[in-house]
């Protein structure tokens, strides 16, 4: 008896069935830009063999200038159509279904090309769209239907249309960005006769027998966005047109709510896909932040939808659905929603993979397979390069043992998932450690190692991490001085008045935990909801409430500083600082940079601003905290070389880079798959 029947039920859709109610949502990945379509179809068929019932492409545009960008992939030419044909029959040997969503960028597409219903710019593109004439419109229509048809002929069991997120077709639909005044525009009626006449004329064109797949907006979060009136009147206007599945878009791009981030509650949106239920005939999709199969089948269970579209925790583990069927979900590697490896890089233009799963989208170059000899390792440190490194070698079939001065696994991990809105560090940790056992890793915690405990092994892997690096500031050895471990772990008071000195990840983490008090806002929706202004779109346009965002106040007066004289956050995740940033400035956290540490004492923190120290003042606080980077941890590694053992040093050990998991779990595996 499975412990997930709604979840592994099929689905009737009429002319086909998906075997279970699993989505792989779309995400863009580079991945078709490359050219490799053989790397391209290992992707997706990897994805298939690990149980998704049906998978969504990335988007692919119908016209060069729906493209999110110039190069973007689309569908133009025989020799495209031939090398989809690669991907859909690897998808289909390996038991799945594939659907290629069509995705026009309207105004978000970055070139001068764009188009959009009115010459509106948007805040994330620096080129203004060309508004379409009648002639124009009909050409997008025509090229949408063109895209659906070729996808067809490559073999695709359907086509999703990306009616959501902000993209060009909710363009036309909110007078947020549609200001026309012919039959595009004005009425509600008017501005939603594009996506009606997209899906009629595909469905036209595609037949009976192939799944059309509706992306529909459920809350746009943008001012002057949809009511849930129109949300329902659209969903039930486009199941007349003829499509066989709506699934949830949450959200414009440009919205300042965030959807996907780790510190969105966990199935934080579901309730509005839930407002659509038995309002139309035909399967609903919700989405966003599921990534376990517990929460995905109480989603199911209780209604809330017909499917689950899960996109990025198919990027952290490919057999996500074969895991959970066979009752090993807690060997399910887990999305921890960080956008580190997936958004970031695709919004940076590279490539993209997961810090929890560096071979995503690298299956064909990363490849972990039984090793030829066998060896005994020595991996020391349990944080994240320690424990990936450990992992892979064991899963290659070598003989591992672990140590750490810790009495447990995770290391800096611990840290992370103290911070509120970070919680879901803590099942990436459980994960570790189920995983450690399963491949059954000796380890020796709670002593540090020494160049005599590892003189015996094949292999020795130095993790030792990193250690704050010392600021050098007079006065910084008071009692009011904490570092940021100190904070983190809970090993010391901190007063009401706090000064943080270094403004980068760990700075913001820190400001983070002061100034939060109570429930995490990322484990209460209710809550999380107030603190983000976000509210039921039956009571408000796009679902932002009118008052705005209401956080809790913080029980501390916060500064975070740095030296550089630029804004501050600017290094942060390119596609989640922003979040970060909006938090702390809810919070009243005071934000200086160009900041000179003159000195410490009883005050507080002495400060001075620019090269000519300018401006001396007191930042009066009863708790200074040292967040002022750190250093590599490098006394092991040291010692071994003296004895001419050597040892391969990876993760914060090799560079002390902030805290930078991703690059240590990548470095890793990549170290141990070559071993």
């Amino acid at each position: 008896m499975t412990q997930y029947p709604h979840l592994l039920a099929p689905l009737d859709l009429g002319f086909t069935t998906l075997k279970n109610r699993v989505l792989m949502g779309s995400m863009h990945t580079g991945l078709e830009e490359r050219g490799d379509w053989n790397r391209v179809a290992e992707y997706y068929a990897a994805r298939a063999r690990g149980g998704a019932a049906l998978m969504v492409t990335g988007g692919i545009a119908p016209n060069e200038e729906g493209g999110v960008f110039p190069g973007a992939a689309g569908l133009y030419t025989p020799d495209d159509i031939a090398n989809h044909k690669v991907v859909t029959d690897r998808v289909h040997d390996a038991g799945g279904k594939i659907a290629m969503q069509i995705l026009h960028a309207g105004r978000y597409a970055y070139g001068p090309k764009c188009v959009s219903a009115s010459p509106v710019k948007s805040p994330i593109s620096p080129f203004p769209p060309k508004e379409l004439d009648e002639e124009g419109i009909e050409k997008q229509i025509a090229d949408f239907v063109t895209s659906a048809t070729r996808a067809r002929e490559a073999g695709y069991d359907g086509v999703e249309i990306m009616g959501s997120e902000g993209y060009f077709i909710n363009q036309f639909i909110v007078t947020h960005t549609n200001k026309r005044e012919d039959r595009w525009g004005g009425s509600y009626e008017n501005r939603i006769r594009l996506p009606i006449e997209i899906v009629r004329r595909v469905r036209e064109a595609v037949g009976d027998d192939f799944i059309i797949i509706y992306r529909l907006s459920m809350i746009d979060l943008v001012p002057n966005g949809s009511t849930f009136d129109e949300v329902v009147e659209l969903a039930q206007e486009i199941e007349k047109a003829g499509a066989t599945i709506i699934n949830t878009g949450i959200g414009w791009h440009e919205a300042r709510v965030p959807t996907i981030a780790t510190s969105v509650p966990r199935a934080g949106w579901a309730w509005v896909t839930q407002k659509l239920m038995g309002k139309v005939s035909i399967p609903v999709i919700t989405s966003n932040r599921i990534n376990t199969p517990e929460v995905a089948e109480e989603l199911l269970s209780q209604g809330a939808a017909d499917m689950v579209s899960m996109a990025r925790p198919f990027l952290a583990d490919a057999d996500f659905v074969v895991k959970a069927a066979e009752d090993r979900a807690d060997e399910i590697a887990p999305c921890i929603a960080c956008n580190q490896a997936c958004l970031d890089h695709t919004f940076s233009g590279k490539m993209t993979s997961c810090l929890v799963n560096p071979r995503a989208c690298h299956e064909m170059e990363l490849v972990v397979e039984p090793a030829a000899t066998l060896k005994s390792i020595a991996v020391v440190g349990a944080g994240p390069a320690g424990l990936s490194a450990a992992l892979t070698a064991a899963e290659r079939g070598h003989k591992v043992t672990l140590f750490d001065k810790a009495d447990r696994i995770g290391g800096q991990l611990h840290m992370a998932a103290a911070i509120p809105g970070k919680e879901e560090f803590i099942g990436l940790i459980d994960w570790f450690k189920t995983m450690v056992a399963k491949w059954q890793i000796e380890t020796r915690l709670g002593a540090e190692a020494t160049a005599d405990d590892l003189a015996g092994f094949d292999e020795v892997i130095v993790a030792t991490g990193v250690t704050p690096r010392d600021p050098g500031i007079a006065g910084q050895d008071g009692e009011n001085v904490l570092s940021y471990i100190d904070v983190l772990l809970h090993k010391a008071e901190v007063g009401e008045r706090v000064a943080i000195i270094g403004a980068g990840g760990i700075g913001f983490d820190v400001a983070e935990f002061l100034s939060h008090q109570g429930t995490s806002p990322a484990l209460d929706l209710d809550l999380w909801r107030e603190e983000w202004g976000v509210t039921d779109p039956a009571l408000a346009e796009g679902g932002l409430d009118p008052e705005g965002p209401h956080p809790v106040p913080s029980p501390r007066q916060i500064t975070l500083m740095q030296r550089k004289a630029k804004a501050l956050g600017k290094g942060l995740g390119k596609t989640t600082g922003w979040i970060h940033r909006a938090s702390l400035k809810m919070k009243g956290v005071e934000m200086v940079g160009g900041v000179n540490y003159e000195r410490i004492d009883a005050d507080g923190l002495h400060v001075s601003s620019g090269e000519t120290r300018d401006d001396p003042r007191v930042i009066s606080a009863d708790t200074i905290v040292l967040c002022a980077g750190q250093v590599s941890e490098r006394s092991l590694a040291d010692a071994l070389a003296e004895r001419g053992i050597t040892a391969h040093v990876i993760g914060g050990a090799d560079v002390a880079a902030e805290l930078d998991a991703k690059r240590a779990i990548d470095q890793g595996t990549r170290l141990a798959a070559s071993l």
